[in-house]
């Protein structure tokens, strides 16, 4: 429990240290001081391992961002939001190594424990879709892409899903 909030408490004691540095008159101290405890505060909402997950990822290098992800031994110790991303990264690492069962369970662990944004919702049931797809469950895979196309407000998704619509025609 500890754990979730070390960071919080290191920045308090940064931040408190910062005060008094100002009072002393050591103003750049205090700055320095107050910049590095919000970084701190930065690392409780961001874990840095899911950052350098997505940095990977974005650079399409998923054996980094396994091996990234691969590092942290429990994630259950994060932050609700923190964990969903990491089981989102998970899957889509997963998905890319053609390891259909590993990226289900990923994919709906995440959606499960809470993504925050509408479009790694909706992502997540695209892949869920196309996993179910893979494994001849059309039923399933379209109730997925449905959930999808509900999520995808903003159409940054509707060549991904009319390629699915397509294949499920021909299944």
């Amino acid at each position: 429990m500890i754990r979730k909030y070390l960071w919080l408490i290191i920045a308090g004691i940064l931040f408190l240290g910062s005060i008094y540095l100002f009072v002393e008159g050591m103003i750049s101290m205090g700055i320095w001081s107050l910049l590095v405890s919000g970084l701190f505060v930065l690392f409780h909402f961001k874990n840095i391992m899911n950052l350098l997950a997505f940095y990977f990822v974005r650079k399409n290098k998923f054996e980094k961002a396994a091996s990234v992800l691969a590092r942290v031994k429990h994630p259950e110790g994060m932050i609700k939001e923190q964990e969903a991303y990491f089981y989102y990264l998970s899957g889509l690492v997963e998905s890319q190594k053609n390891n259909s069962s590993k990226a289900d369970k990923a994919f709906k662990k995440a959606l499960k424990t809470g993504l925050r944004l509408t479009t790694d919702q909706a992502v997540a049931k695209l892949n869920l879709s196309g996993i179910a797809l893979s494994q001849r469950n059309k039923k399933l895979a379209s109730h997925y892409l449905v959930e999808a196309k509900k999520l995808d407000k903003k159409k940054m998704l509707s060549a991904q899903i009319k390629e699915i619509e397509a294949m499920m025609k021909r299944i």
